[in-house]
């Protein structure tokens, strides 16, 4: 009798175990793939990152690069999601697609211009970049009509470039950073207002000369800011990227960047745009992708160690943290980029 008792003790024992399991296990970490833009894979790959990810959200974000603009087109097929770097490429997506699912707006970076020191301070004496509480401002408008002039860097006292003054950046058709700087351009080259429909053809001619004066043009702004870093002041005087790309680098190869601190400079183009990194969700496991990345644990490690502004209270006011000079707390001299209609033409006119 007393065996059977204990046979019975063991047997609910067993029972509770099997149900405690059944309904408190770990849920499993489901991985969730998209399309991602190059500038964010520094994020993704974080160890904090993916262990928050996991952790609290039960996810893995698998991705594969593809410039904000290429990514609309892709082959969705296997896809949970895209994380275009603009509003534009979400419009895009609207007129070419559809109706989105459900996006979100979870990162922010200015677009702004990298340089070498003894570019910057050339061009500040002749004219074109400014000082300001310590950070430097490109008169866009001034600029761009340079590059439209045929100034040379010699022109603008650098006989140690060669050739006509000029940015790299990314293809405008292809990628984000690129398309924000053809917007940016445009509105300078009207004046300084946003371009629309009735101001797009008369300044259209000069925007395609701007940019068959920059040859060869990336498709990735992080395979663009890689080739700034490593080729030097001869082979890319200057680049268009965005403002998270060197606080990252900086936060993430301290080392590397002391060599380069002083050489490796920011300018602030005046005015300068925004570039808004929306997150599409495809399907259910996009949405979940979505809510993840708004996490404020989430979204506090973007800025703190990848220089993403989140606008998440409190995150943005120690700038100096990254040991990049010039760097403002606040952007304040921003303008809205050419609408949608208006950026398709850009974008069709310069194919």
């Amino acid at each position: 009798m007393k065996t059977k008792w204990i046979g019975l003790g063991i047997l609910l024992l067993v029972m509770v175990a099997v149900i405690g399991w059944l309904f408190f296990r770990p849920a499993p970490v489901e991985t969730v793939n998209g399309y991602l833009g190059g500038e964010k894979i520094g994020l993704f790959e974080d160890p904090e990152f993916i262990r928050l990810m996991e952790k609290d959200h039960k996810l893995k974000l698998g991705y594969r690069k593809a410039g904000s603009i290429d990514m609309i087109d892709a082959d969705p097929t296997g896809m949970s999601y895209l994380f275009p770097a603009s509003q534009t490429a979400l419009e895009l997506y609207k007129d070419r697609i559809g109706a989105t699912r459900r996006d979100e707006i979870a990162l922010n970076t200015p677009l702004v211009l990298y340089t070498h020191k003894l570019v910057r301070d050339r061009l500040v004496a002749a004219g074109l970049i400014t000082e300001n509480g310590g950070s430097y401002y490109m008169d866009m408008q001034q600029f761009a009509q340079a590059i439209i002039d045929g100034k040379s860097w010699a022109d603008l006292g650098l006989p140690e470039l060669y050739g006509s003054l000029s940015v790299k950046t990314t293809d405008p058709t292809k990628s984000n950073s690129g398309n924000m700087f053809a917007g940016l351009v445009a509105n300078s080259l009207n004046g300084g207002q946003v371009v629309g429909a009735a101001s797009l053809d008369s300044i259209l001619p000069e925007l395609q000369a701007f940019f068959q004066r920059m040859g060869y043009m990336d498709t990735s702004s992080a395979d663009l800011f890689s080739q700034f870093l490593k080729m030097g002041v001869g082979a890319y005087p200057m680049i268009a990227a965005y403002e998270n790309q060197l606080l990252e680098f900086a936060v993430e190869h301290p080392e590397e960047w002391e060599q380069l601190d002083g050489e490796i400079v920011l300018v602030y183009p005046t005015p300068t745009v925004y570039s808004s990194h929306v997150l599409i969700a495809l399907d259910e496991k996009g949405d979940r992708a979505i809510d993840a990345m708004m996490d404020p644990q989430i979204q506090q490690l973007a800025w703190t160690r990848h220089g993403f502004r989140t606008g998440v209270a409190g995150t943005q006011l120690n700038t100096d943290s990254f040991g990049v000079d010039g760097v403002p707390e606040q952007i304040t001299r921003v303008m809205p980029m050419p609408d949608f209609t208006t950026m398709d033409r850009i974008i069709q006119s310069l194919q």
